[in-house]
């Protein structure tokens, strides 16, 4: 079944509320020397909080593991220009990034990025953000495409791994923000990552 219908079949499905267990899907395909990745996560917090986490750029190595470097260099309007560096690590195998990336913002609805230089031959993503009950859903695709022959081998196993561990944390950094907001302390609700191929 094609991605994106096994998404819109997801997001018919599963309505988002506050209590409900977050969810992670993410599925990778590779096109030509192009990893393609789609991803569906259901996350039960307002809009605006998951928002926030995904546009705290100057914070993001508080709470991505992968991430050494993160900063916004320049902003006009709602466009921004960040740099951000960091190791993608699987298995015995790790990979140094270093990007600077053009970022335009609509706000609490669509995230548009591309890459401006660093170490990644290309790469843009585009993420749409719906409230939905009491939650989120946030839709996610990009279009990578790496610069060494070892990422090309083993990189559609790499992505997804880096995808998901990205997403869990930025799931948890969610959670965590709301939990203070509201008062609840750390929220004891942990994100249900799955994988497709």
């Amino acid at each position: 079944m094609p991605i994106v219908v096994l998404l819109s079949l997801l997001a018919l499905s599963h309505p988002v509320a506050f209590g409900a267990e977050p969810t992670i899907v993410v599925d990778v395909e590779k096109s030509g020397d192009a990893f393609l990745v789609n991803a569906l996560l259901d996350v039960q917090v307002p809009l605006d909080v998951a928002w926030g986490v995904f546009v705290d750029i100057d914070h993001m190595t508080d709470f991505l593991e992968n991430m050494t470097f993160s900063k916004v260099m320049s902003r006009t309007g709602n466009v921004l220009i960040a740099r951000q560096d960091g190791v993608a690590r699987f298995g015995p195998f790790s990979f140094s990034f270093v990007s600077e990336r053009e970022i335009r913002l609509d706000p609490m609805r669509r995230i548009a990025t591309r890459n401006v230089s660093g170490t990644l031959k290309r790469m843009q993503s585009e993420a749409r953000f719906v409230a939905a009950d009491q939650g989120v859903r946030i839709s996610y695709s990009a279009e990578i495409v790496p610069d060494s022959l070892l990422a090309q081998l083993f990189g559609q196993s790499i992505v997804r791994h880096e995808v998901n561990e990205q997403f869990l944390s930025m799931t948890k950094e969610m959670l965590r923000r709301y939990a203070v907001a509201t008062g609840a302390g750390n929220s004891s609700a942990m994100p249900a990552a799955a994988a497709g191929n």
